[in-house]
């Protein structure tokens, strides 16, 4: 991919969400909402206060995060959807079940 957000900007691509249900129900494409899980595929370098300082973000390349259902702005880059949106709009990173299991 050719583009980097700018200051505190993150580019997300979507996690589709399951076909079926746990009960082998087949969901229909009209009947899907839009996951609201994805992935982080590049981010901004940080948040410029006024007195000119950097603030990081605290996602990165690879974070699986959750945002709200309405966050971000959809855009087609090298013909793939992304959404790029600000890291205010992230509710938060999803870990791993194996990485909760050794913090354990």
């Amino acid at each position: 991919m050719h583009f980097r957000p700018l200051h505190d900007h993150v580019v997300v691509r979507r996690i589709e969400a399951e076909e079926k249900t746990s009960g082998g129900i087949i969901i229909p494409d009209t009947a899907k909402e839009k996951p609201q899980e994805g992935e982080v595929v590049a981010v901004g370098s940080g948040a410029r206060a006024d007195d000119g300082t950097v603030t990081p973000l605290d996602v990165q390349a690879g974070d699986r995060i959750l945002f709200g259902k309405w966050s971000g702005t959809e855009v087609k880059i090298d013909g793939e959807e992304l959404l790029i949106m600000k890291e205010s709009d992230i509710l938060g990173v999803v870990e791993a079940a194996e990485a909760l299991k050794k913090a354990a």
